[in-house]
């Protein structure tokens, strides 16, 4: 016959349990630590483009898209642009969301929508400053796009050490 549970107990037992809702929610099986599904992180392993949409207020995708070059950071995407291209001049309005789908369908225009089918996430967006950040994401840049470094290499360098270019981090959100 089991014993009853005392007043004490009982209080003892719902801190712990309201103390275990306020830690961070453990990854779902289909998660790697990285935030990633097992086909994102796969795709963003072997991939040369991202597919970006900033997100509204609302939740809804802008009618911005494009693709772009990216390099991980960790857990995030780090890609390279003008201050004044939407990607970074929605970070700058407030829009810090967006969606990010990955692997290569060539021009989003011409995709027919295919990147839609493409392993996606919700990631936070925001524009990062730190030149130590710059200078490993220049490193990572150079690695994955060696054929093509030659040209954009240096002007990804002189870019964002001038500001004519930012440094964009997307983190899962």
């Amino acid at each position: 016959m089991r014993a009853p549970i005392d007043r004490r107990s009982f209080l003892t037992a719902a801190a712990s349990a309201a103390a275990a809702l306020l830690l961070p929610r453990p990854l779902r099986a289909a998660e790697s630590a990285s935030g990633f599904t097992p086909a994102a992180a796969k795709a963003a392993a072997t991939s040369p483009l991202v597919y970006v949409s900033p997100l509204l207020r609302d939740g809804s995708e802008s009618r911005c898209h494009g693709e772009v070059w990216f390099v991980k950071d960790g857990q995030d995407l780090l890609v390279v642009t003008s201050p004044e291209r939407w990607r970074a001049a929605c970070i700058a309005q407030g829009l810090d969301r967006a969606r990010v789908w990955i692997g290569d369908h060539g021009v989003w225009k011409r995709s027919g929508g295919s990147f839609r089918k493409a392993p996606s996430y919700v990631a936070t967006a925001r524009i990062d400053a730190d030149r130590g950040a710059h200078a490993r994401a220049l490193e990572a840049f150079g690695g994955k796009y060696a054929a093509e470094w030659s040209k954009w290499g240096p002007r990804f360098s002189k870019g964002l050490a001038s500001g004519e270019r930012v440094l964009i981090r997307y983190t899962p959100a």
